[in-house]
């Protein structure tokens, strides 16, 4: 309640005293401007649903064509708050009234379709449903009625775009690339119309480039995926957009870093860490790029304390960035974690993974392989250290959690086991658990030490 509310109730009270207005008077008094003001509500609320009504109504009165251009509103609508589960079920809506006002081989129905496709992709990743309908879009598209013949190559273009991308998440490479193959056709088309923009241009031939590259890696086409990159590292030039460029720079790296050329890798890498640190630092592009170095230095006879101080940077970004429970902080820390073990600081190793645990729980549950993981690792610390009893506790809580995952007869379970028991066997372990049980079957603390009043009475003997 403001100040001037407040103000106003004061004076209204006290001048409901001055003019000798009783308590009871007063009651019914705000009795009666409670009732009008939820009357009002009331009517207010009356009013707003009749207008929904009347809404509804205006809409079901509708012809098909005009449902349609307020379908398309709300399309536009919908993306822009990035509602997108609305806006595909209103993109599904326009497909099914073009097809009503226009028919099933028109045109408006293939730029339809097309929408729906690239949004199941793009809103929801939904490659399946996006190849469905980009290839009904564009068989739809060989037999329609063309319209103006820019829109019709927009459109064409966008379907295989959609298409090329959908399958080649889904790994039907050959069909991927010809989809592609066949946009760069088709952009070259629209190019020679002028019909382009610039930027759109370079932002469509980069996409292309950069998907085609990503084909001819996955396909083991080393020399076409790194001359595809050139082509994109050019148009980047070009646009000057250099943020894009640690993308390629690391898909540079990763085709060299299969083809053995550890050096060109990393120099690639370097060459997108350098533009991760000027563009966003301490952002997540860092702390990839800083934990793909960090691997790459750890395959190589380079000092090691470079994979240490790339590792290090990446967790640090990482749990800057995201938090130290999640689970990509989670696993460069392993990775780190199996690096100090190679490199012999065995006992930093263990420590990491024992920091990690409480978040490993959390993060994964009690019950996961990253809890074996961990525990399996400190174990095996333990025991290279000559700490039996410890090694013993903590790869028999590992043993428990791999048999309710894996159950007692999976490979790992079995390995565990053996561990197990060959460190029971040990003197340490064995030893100690035959005290244990020495323990348990002595007499109680009461039956060898006499009650108090016969102490007394034997020291009164003496």
């Amino acid at each position: 309640m403001s100040l001037a509310q407040q103000s106003g109730l004061f004076c209204a009270s006290q001048q409901s005293c001055e003019s000798g207005l009783d308590d009871e008077s007063l009651t019914r008094l705000n009795m009666n401007s409670s009732a009008s003001s939820v009357e009002s509500l009331q009517a207010v609320d009356s009013t707003t649903i009749s207008q929904k009504e009347d809404d509804v109504k205006s809409y079901s009165m509708m012809t098909p064509a005009e449902k349609l251009s307020v379908c398309e509103r709300q399309v536009q609508s919908l993306a822009d708050r990035e509602e997108y589960d609305g806006c595909i079920q209103e993109l599904v809506r326009c497909l099914a009234l073009s097809r009503l006002v226009y028919g099933n081989e028109h045109f408006a129905v293939v730029q339809a379709q097309s929408r729906l496709a690239k949004a199941y992709l793009q809103y929801k990743g939904w490659p399946h449903q996006a190849e469905e309908h980009a290839s009904q879009a564009l068989e739809v598209l060989s037999s329609s009625q063309q319209g103006e013949r820019v829109s019709y190559l927009k459109c064409c273009l966008s379907a295989h775009q959609t298409l090329g991308s959908a399958t080649l998440f889904l790994g039907k490479y050959p069909s991927a690339e010809s989809s592609f193959q066949e946009a760069k056709t088709i952009m070259g088309d629209i190019v020679a119309q002028e019909a382009i923009l610039d930027t759109d241009r370079l932002d469509t031939e980069y996409e292309i480039s950069t998907n085609l590259a990503r084909v001819y890696q996955l396909q083991g086409r080393a020399e076409e995926a790194l001359s595809q990159c050139e082509k994109a590292l050019e148009l980047l030039r070009d646009g000057g957009q250099l943020s894009r460029n640690c993308l390629i720079y690391r898909i540079m790296a990763a085709i060299e870093q299969t083809q053995g050329h550890l050096d060109r890798a990393i120099e690639h890498l370097l060459q997108a860490h350098s533009i991760a640190l000027s563009q966003s630092p301490g952002g997540l592009e860092e702390a990839h790029i800083a934990h793909s170095l960090a691997l790459a230095y750890s395959s190589t006879s380079e000092p090691q304390h470079n994979a240490a101080q790339y590792f290090e940077e990446s967790i640090s970004v990482y749990k800057s960035a995201l938090g130290p429970r999640d689970a990509l902080t989670l696993t460069v820390q392993d990775d780190y974690s199996h690096f100090l073990l190679l490199t012999g600081e065995q006992e930093k190793s263990a420590q990491i993974q024992r920091e990690s645990l409480a978040l490993k729980k959390s993060t994964f549950g009690e019950l996961s392989a990253e809890m074996t993981e961990a525990l399996q690792l400190i174990g095996g610390v333990e025991m290279t250290r000559g700490q039996m009893r410890h090694a013993h506790r903590t790869l028999r809580k590992c043993l428990d959690i791999q048999i309710m995952l894996y159950g007692p007869q999976h490979k790992k379970t079995k390995a565990t086991q053996r561990t197990v028991d060959m460190l029971f066997q040990s003197p340490e372990v064995h030893g100690s658990h035959k005290r244990e049980s020495q323990l348990e079957t002595r007499p109680p603390f009461c039956a060898v030490v006499s009650p108090p009043t016969e102490l007394k009475s034997s020291i009164s003997n003496l």
